[in-house]
């Protein structure tokens, strides 16, 4: 039992680790490429190699001066010490030096054995001993009197030990303090690149609505520069897409009167038989026409920014049955035999809500292209729909030829077409596919396309709410 619960408390623990280890490695990546953190230990690294080189140029400063200047005048100040001192060496006299000044007091000798610190060690050296002296000539510090008492002076360290310990804890707190009102500064001055960057993200979605900030309008610096420039951008870029919406619905509405009226006058054409062929063709290239204009009126209000979704209850099986049988009755007119779907619907799809005629266009159009695509091929193209966890996925696969790898990518751009033929029968203007997904967009989904080994796979994936 205690080993099942182990077992137990490691499982739940598992989900908590892996977060941290990932969240332990977003941070790592964010610490190695982060602009402000560069920065700061740039400045910090600056900051410690300025202060090491201080300390060793003042060191050697010290060290030549010492040698130069200090030294003649402290080995005359011990003279004078010594000779405060007495001879013979009084201990009061010495005892009254040491109070006075931050120095220890070492008097050995014949009668008298003295120290100010008893508690220093015998090996210790202070700052008056440059270097190790000669055993054979006496130190500049060490005095000997005329009865044979040997005087050493040293520096008193009990002056070192009496200071606050804890300033090496403020020097470091001062240094994190430094460092972190640093960063604040770097962050402050960097923070119009975080604009910039949601900027043109906002730019790359199709939302001009607003400008990146720029601070210090009147004095702006470089980030201000080019945020200033990045918004002369948006508003180009803003201003040709507006220009090539306006022309393309103005074309297209301008063109919906004089294709109707051309259909109307075909129509009233005399049904005979020298005339019936070039009536059914000229109404053929019409209604290509209608088709053509349609999409066109549908994918600039499919791209708009503020495209409007009329969602309501929709039986998803009923309308993909309604379009299977509609797309069936249309080629079998145009052929001998209409084409079979394999469908694969779950019957008990609820009512989910969506834009029901987006999603008849989008379903069309993916079945109209798996049709077109299976020309002579061994299989019957298949629709699957799935609805799992609030998200509706349709799946559309026909088992033509396929396409190649590196034209998948381009598969839903407008106008774009794999294959070289320009006719009917090889495809459409490339107009389907895109429009499918801008309806998946739309829709807040997604939209991809595979090769299924054989034929072409393509995969819609979009949130719905049951009613």
């Amino acid at each position: 039992m205690s080993m099942w619960a182990d077992w137990w408390r490691v499982c739940r623990g598992w989900p908590a680790f892996k977060a941290c280890i990932q969240a332990q490695r977003q941070a790592k990546h964010a610490l190695v490429h982060s602009l402000r953190v560069r920065l700061i230990a740039m400045f910090v690294l600056l900051a410690l190699a300025m202060a090491t080189t201080f300390m060793f140029g003042m060191q050697a400063a010290l060290s030549i001066g010492w040698r130069d200047a200090a030294k003649p005048l402290v080995a005359d100040y011990i003279d004078k010490l010594a000779v405060e001192i007495g001879d013979p060496p009084d201990i009061e006299r010495a005892r009254a030096i040491t109070q006075r000044l931050p120095l220890s007091v070492r008097i050995s000798g014949p009668q008298i054995n003295w120290r100010s610190n008893p508690e220093q060690p015998d090996n210790q050296h202070d700052w008056m001993d440059d270097k190790p002296a000669d055993p054979e000539s006496p130190r500049f510090y060490v005095r000997t009197t005329a009865d044979g008492h040997r005087i050493q002076f040293g520096v008193s360290v009990q002056a070192w030990h009496d200071r606050p310990r804890f300033i090496g804890w403020v020097t470091l707190f001062s240094l994190l303090v430094l460092t972190t009102l640093a960063y604040v500064r770097v962050r402050r001055m960097l923070r119009p690149l975080d604009d910039i960057r949601a900027g043109a993200l906002r730019f790359g979605a199709g939302d001009f609505a607003q400008a990146i900030p720029v601070r210090r309008s009147h004095h702006p610096d470089e980030l201000g520069e080019l945020a200033a420039t990045i918004n002369t951008m948006g508003a180009d870029i803003h201003q040709m897409l507006e220009a090539k919406r306006t022309l393309l619905l103005a074309i297209s509405h301008e063109l919906r009167s004089p294709l109707t009226r051309a259909r109307l006058n075909t129509e009233l054409l005399p049904e005979t038989a020298d005339v019936q062929p070039g009536r059914d063709a000229l109404l053929r290239d019409l209604a290509l026409m209608r088709d053509l204009v349609t999409d066109l009126l549908e994918s600039e209000r499919l791209a708009s920014p503020h495209a409007a979704l009329h969602r309501e209850a929709v039986d998803v099986r009923a309308l993909v049955e309604d379009v299977v049988c509609e797309l069936q009755t249309a080629h079998s007119a145009e052929a001998d035999a209409g084409p079979a779907i394999d469908m694969h619907v779950p019957l008990a799809l609820p009512c989910l809500q969506l834009d029901p005629t987006r999603i008849r266009l989008l379903v069309r159009n993916l079945l109209d292209n798996a049709l077109r695509h299976s020309a002579g091929a061994s299989a019957a193209p298949q629709i699957t729909v799935h609805w799992t966890d609030g998200q509706l996925s349709i799946t559309v696969r026909d088992f033509g030829t396929g396409v190649e790898e590196n034209q998948l990518p381009n598969l839903g751009q407008p106008f774009f077409r794999p294959d070289a033929a320009r006719t009917r029968e090889g495809g459409g203007v490339g107009l389907g596919l895109y429009l499918c997904r801008l309806v998946a967009q739309a829709h807040g989904g997604s939209f991809a396309v595979r090769n299924a080994q054989p034929g072409l796979a393509i995969e819609i994936a979009l949130p719905a709410a049951t009613v």
